[in-house]
C-alpha cells in the first residue's frame, strides 16, 4: 500500500464506470468478443510469465481472466502490478479477446487500484472451512465461497417471490413494534431492556401476532408482515435467538384457507427457485406438490407410544407418568402442555419426512387457537413439517374476548405453579382490541430461515443466516487473518 501510494497511486480509489461483469463476459463471450470493456471486482487469483501476467477478476457474476502486458502498459504501470495481491480490488479497461487456449480474456489496456486488502483473503483454491470463522467473519466466507454468496442470493428471491405472492392475493404488508411492554403471541423467554427518556421496560417481541390482529380489529383484513423476532434461547442447527418471521392474518377465513395458502405458496417458490416440485433435502427428496397429508397429533401419538392424550385425567402428574412409561425425560417440574411438546417432538416430528400438516393440537397448549366445534378439547390449528422439522403454525384464530382472557389467566395460573418463565402476561391491551369485534380469521407463523434451509439443502440454520449469533472472540483467541498461517487457508 505505502508503495503504490509512493508512486502516486491512490490505494483506495474512488467511482469506477463499469461496462461489462466479469460473468457475462464469459458466458456470453461472443457478444464481448473484439469490444472495448471496463471491469472491476477482486483480485481472486494471480500468475506471473515474464513480461506477462494473468489475473481472475471476480465479481458478483463470476470471474475473467485479464492479461497484463508490458508492452501494452509500458514499464512503469507494468511494474504496480508487483504490489498488488490476492484479495485486492481493481478497476481494468481493455479489449476482450480468445487466448490460444481458449480463454475469454480482457487484455488490459489500463487499470486502476480501487481497494488495497491489507490482510491476506482465503484462497480460492483452499477456500476457508472452518465452520466457526465462516460464521464469525461471514464477509470471508463470502469472498472464499461462491456458493454461500448464491444460498443468500436465494434468499432474498424467497422473500421477494413470497411477497409477489401475498400481494397477488390482497394482502396488506405492515410494519409493526420490535419494542414492545407486553409480550405475547408465543411461549418463550424474551429479552428485556430499558427505555431511559420513557422510563419503560420493555421487550424484543417474540411475536408479531398480537399487533397484526390488532390491525385486523382496525378493518385491515389480510394483513402481513416479514420481520425479526427474538427469543432468549440456545444456539443450534435449528435454533438462533434472532431470526425471520412471516405472520399473516386473513379475515373471514379459518384454518382450512391457510393450509391452502401455505401449500400453494410453498410449491411455487420450489418450483420458482429450483425448476421442480420434488427437491432434494441432505440427500431426501422432497415432494412440495399440494395436498399435503393431513396428520393428527393425537391420533400420530397413540401410534408411536400407545398414548391416548385425551383419556388421560387432567392434571400434570397423568402427564408425567404417561411419558415416563416410554422412557422420556423431563423436568422435575414440568407442565402438561410441556411434556405433551417434548413427546411430540420426540417420537413423532422425526417421523414427518414428506411435507405434512399435523392437526388436531389439545387447546391447552393452543391458548390463541379456536376449539374445534365437535371436540372442545383440540385445537383448530396445525404445524407443518418437512424433513423432520417444523416450519409452520397456524389457528383457526380465537376471537372471543372473555374466553381469550379465559385461557391468558390459566397460563399465568401455570406459571405460578410451575416457575415457567416463558408462559407471558396477559395483554390487556390485546384483549380490549377483541371487546370491540375481531373478524373470524385464520392465521399464519411460517420460519423463513427453515423454509430457505429446506430450499437451499443447507444442513444448518447458521447456513442462512448471513450473521448468526457466535461467542466474541477471547484474548488471544485469533486475530481473525484467516488467510494466514498455513497452506490451508483456515487460518485460526
Amino acid at each position: 500500500m505505502e508503495a503504490l501510494a509512493a508512486s502516486g497511486v491512490d490505494p483506495y480509489g474512488g467511482r469506477f464506470d463499469r461496462t461489462a461483469l466479469a460473468g457475462d463476459v464469459v458466458r456470453a463471450f461472443d457478444g464481448y468478443e473484439g469490444r472495448e470493456v471496463r471491469v472491476a471486482g477482486r483480485i481472486r487469483a494471480i500468475r506471473g510469465h515474464g513480461r506477462m501476467t494473468f489475473c481472475d477478476l471476480e465479481d458478483r457474476t463470476g470471474s475473467v481472466q485479464v492479461q497484463f502486458t508490458e508492452d501494452t502498459l509500458g514499464g512503469e504501470t507494468y511494474g504496480r502490478l508487483a504490489h498488488l495481491d490476492l484479495g485486492d480490488i481493481i478497476g481494468v479497461e481493455g479489449l476482450v479477446f480468445r487466448t490460444r487456449r481458449g480463454e475469454p480474456t480482457v487484455g488490459a489496456a489500463g487499470f486502476v487500484v480501487l481497494s488495497k486488502a491489507l490482510r491476506p483473503v482465503p484462497s480460492r483454491f483452499y477456500g476457508l472451512k472452518d465452520t466457526d470463522l465462516r460464521y464469525r467473519q461471514r464477509y470471508l466466507d463470502l469472498i472464499a465461497n461462491p456458493e454461500v454468496r448464491r444460498t443468500f442470493t436465494a434468499r432474498s428471491r424467497m422473500i421477494t417471490r413470497i411477497r409477489t405472492f401475498l400481494d397477488r392475493r390482497a394482502f396488506v404488508e405492515v410494519e409493526t413494534p420490535i419494542l414492545i411492554p407486553v409480550v405475547g403471541g408465543a411461549t418463550a423467554r424474551p429479552f428485556r431492556t430499558y427505555h431511559n427518556a420513557a422510563g419503560l421496560d420493555l421487550s424484543l417481541r417474540i411475536s408479531i401476532e398480537l399487533y397484526l390482529k390488532r390491525l385486523m380489529v382496525g378493518g385491515i383484513e389480510r394483513v402481513y408482515e416479514i420481520g425479526r423476532v427474538f427469543r432468549n434461547e440456545g444456539v443450534d442447527t435449528r435454533h438462533n435467538p434472532e431470526f425471520t418471521l412471516l405472520e399473516l392474518y386473513q379475515a373471514y377465513g379459518d384454518l382450512r384457507d391457510i393450509m391452502e395458502l401455505v401449500e400453494s405458496m410453498v410449491y411455487e417458490l420450489a418450483v420458482d427457485m429450483t425448476g421442480a416440485s420434488v427437491v432434494p433435502y441432505q440427500g431426501t427428496p422432497i415432494d412440495y406438490t399440494p395436498p399435503w397429508p393431513r396428520v393428527s397429533m393425537i391420533e400420530a401419538l397413540a401410534r408411536t407410544t400407545g398414548i391416548d392424550w385425551l383419556a388421560l385425567p387432567d392434571g400434570d402428574e397423568a402427564a408425567r407418568d404417561a411419558a415416563r412409561s416410554v422412557g422420556l425425560e423431563f423436568d422435575a417440574g414440568a407442565s402438561r402442555g410441556h411434556i405433551l411438546d417434548k413427546l411430540v417432538g420426540q417420537f413423532v416430528e422425526p417421523t414427518l419426512v414428506q411435507p405434512t400438516f399435523l392437526i388436531d393440537h389439545p387447546v391447552e397448549i393452543s391458548p390463541l387457537a379456536k376449539a374445534r366445534p365437535d371436540l372442545p378439547r383440540v385445537a383448530d390449528r396445525f404445524e407443518a413439517f418437512v424433513a423432520g422439522r417444523e416450519i409452520a403454525n397456524a389457528f383457526s384464530e380465537l376471537n372471543d374476548p372473555l374466553e381469550q382472557r379465559r385461557r391468558f389467566n390459566a397460563q399465568v395460573e401455570e406459571r405460578r405453579r410451575t416457575a415457567d418463565e416463558e408462559i407471558p402476561d396477559p395483554d390487556e391491551d390485546f384483549l380490549l382490541s377483541l371487546e370491540y369485534g375481531m373478524p373470524p380469521a385464520g392465521g399464519l407463523g411460517i420460519g423463513i430461515d427453515r423454509l430457505v434451509m429446506l430450499l437451499t439443502d443447507a444442513p444448518s440454520l447458521r447456513d442462512v443466516l448471513l450473521f448468526p449469533l457466535t461467542r466474541p472472540v477471547g484474548e488471544g483467541d485469533g486475530d481473525g487473518d484467516a488467510g494466514a498461517g498455513g497452506p490451508d487457508g483456515e487460518g485460526r
